[in-house]
């Protein structure tokens, strides 16, 4: 995890001690004394986008959910039914 206190370095230093700093957590590097980036090891980047990824998956069943609870549905029948109509498919 990020410690905001010991964590945050100059581009400048991780440029002449980059080796050192990637055996840490990760990094904000800063440009004239303002966050420019965050440096982290790649498999922590990876658990990030997959982290990332499952909340996105759980968001959009939890508003389908809703969506059935308060009624804003309609059978598959309608649906596709719809769907040939407007984009004259077949079937």
């Amino acid at each position: 995890m990020l410690d905001i206190t010991k964590d945050i370095h100059s581009l400048t230093s991780f440029r002449r001690n980059s080796s050192e700093f990637m055996k840490h957590r990760p990094l904000v590097l800063t440009v004239k004394g303002k966050p420019a980036a965050v440096v982290q090891d790649a498999t922590s980047y990876q658990r990030l986008l997959d982290i990332a990824a499952s909340a996105d998956s759980n968001e959009a069943i939890r508003q389908g959910l809703d969506d059935v609870a308060s009624g804003c549905t309609q059978p598959a029948r309608t649906v596709f039914a719809e769907m040939r109509k407007k984009h004259v498919l077949l079937g």
